[in-house]
């Protein structure tokens, strides 16, 4: 077909499986959310990744400390990308880095006392973004079920 032919139709992308349709809904649905969550964060100076890295530190049950393999597959994040976020994060003051005592290569990410004050004061913006995201995206079926299972 000729693009030129038809200049006012929007195209249609549609997978050829339920599955990849669904997978394709919720793939779109997240993408919306995150932006809505990044845009929340942008007065706290906190990328969406950066929040949830520090939460992650924050409520965890090992004194805010984990190591950064655990860290990047909690969150989830790729190693490399884990490793220039906290290099921002340390330079802000919101974490420390430290090796492990048993394990040299082990590499622990702290969270400073600033990073938790940044994290609470943070996840109003967050949860109000996420909360006001949540009760927007309902037109689909597949995230309407999401968004209420989320609400659990």
């Amino acid at each position: 077909m000729n693009p030129a032919a038809s200049p006012n139709l929007t195209p249609r992308i549609e997978p050829p499986t339920a599955l990849e349709s669904r997978w394709q809904t919720l793939r779109l649905f997240e993408a919306r959310v995150r932006e809505r969550l990044e845009r929340a964060l942008e007065p706290h100076d906190l990328t969406c990744s950066e929040y949830v890295a520090l939460a992650a530190l924050h409520y965890s049950d090992d004194g805010g400390h984990l190591r950064q393999q655990f860290l990047a597959d909690s969150i989830p994040i790729n190693q490399s990308s884990l490793s220039r976020m906290v290099d921002r994060l340390e330079r802000n003051g919101l974490t420390e880095r430290y090796h492990c005592a048993d394990d040299r290569r082990g590499v622990y990410t702290q969270i400073t006392e600033l990073g938790r004050a940044k994290v609470e004061q943070a996840r109003e913006s967050y949860l109000a973004a996420l909360k006001s995201a949540l009760d927007e995206e309902s037109d689909d079926e597949v995230v309407a079920e999401l968004t209420a299972l989320l609400r659990r």
